[in-house]
């Protein structure tokens, strides 16, 4: 399968540059991950990157996968300065929990500057993650239509756009692009799965095919309710033209549209439509 998804190290040396460069500008970081892959989603430099500084982890997209593997999740990666959320950016699910967390994280910040008499305390985060993982969905709506300069201000770069929220919270979205590093098919497969890279860029039928084949292995039973099927054929392929002959994805002469159902499938998938499904579980 030719994924033609390429990672450069120049430009992600750039990225991670300007990022070490603008987080002595923020109190915190807020990462947002795909809660089906929640490990493909994952950018590794982050860690190192964002050493030393508060980050809430937020896993979005959450109301696709099932509840008891994202609650896994986020106990997993809640360690120390670190707290992992289940959201959705979309519909703002969840995202009404992330003042408690900043005023867990930031406790000691802030009560240090309520006894130097500041009243109206602002934090200021940056946004970071993978490209198509939900990043603008988030900060919009956060932003609720509020998105506006905050001004210069003392030990601000000058020109940074940072926008404001409701909740006494500005963001700063990542200066460049984080691109997860492809050290296996899995990563890419698991990114294509859910849309996180354009469909444009790879082979939708061989993708389709992928995904079915997946699917029999983590939620055969879903599989087989979404699509009417009575079994699953050990060979993908096979259970793939079932379900093409069931949604009557056919061409003349009997032949398989495999274009159309491939399209059906994966849409299918990524709405949820097919169950809630996590592609990698703890």
């Amino acid at each position: 399968m030719n994924m033609k998804i390429n990672w450069f190290p120049g430009h992600m040396l750039k990225t991670k540059k300007e990022i070490k460069e603008n987080l002595k500008l923020v109190d915190l970081v807020i990462e947002i991950r795909d809660a089906r892959i929640v490990k493909s989603s994952a950018n590794p430099d982050i860690d190192e990157i964002c050493s030393g500084k508060p980050r809430i982890i937020l896993l979005n997209k959450s109301d696709l996968c099932e509840d008891s593997v994202v609650k896994k999740w986020c106990n997993k990666l809640s360690t120390g300065d670190i707290k992992a959320l289940a959201v959705n950016c979309v519909t703002g699910k969840g995202l009404k929990e992330i003042k408690p967390l900043i005023d867990q994280l930031l406790k000691e910040k802030h009560d240090r500057l309520r006894a130097k008499g500041v009243v109206n305390i602002v934090t200021r985060a940056m946004v970071v993650g993978i490209p198509n993982v939900g990043k603008s969905s988030f900060i919009n709506k956060m932003a609720q239509n509020n998105i506006a300069k905050t001004g210069d201000r003392p030990g601000v770069t000058k020109n940074k756009q940072w926008i404001k929220t409701k909740i006494g919270l500005e963001l700063m979205d990542t200066p460049g692009v984080l691109w997860p590093r492809f050290e296996d098919m899995e990563v890419g497969l698991n990114l294509a799965f859910t849309g996180a890279v354009k469909d444009e860029v790879v082979d939708i039928e061989e993708l389709a095919l992928k995904l079915v084949e997946r699917l029999q292995v983590i939620a055969p039973e879903k599989l087989k309710e979404r699509y009417k099927l009575t079994e699953l054929s050990s060979d993908p392929l096979e259970t793939l033209n079932s379900i093409a002959r069931k949604r009557g994805a056919i061409i003349s002469g009997g032949e398989i549209d495999y274009n159309r159902i491939s399209n059906i499938i994966l849409d299918e998938f990524r709405g949820g439509k097919i169950g809630k499904i996590c592609l990698e579980t703890l």
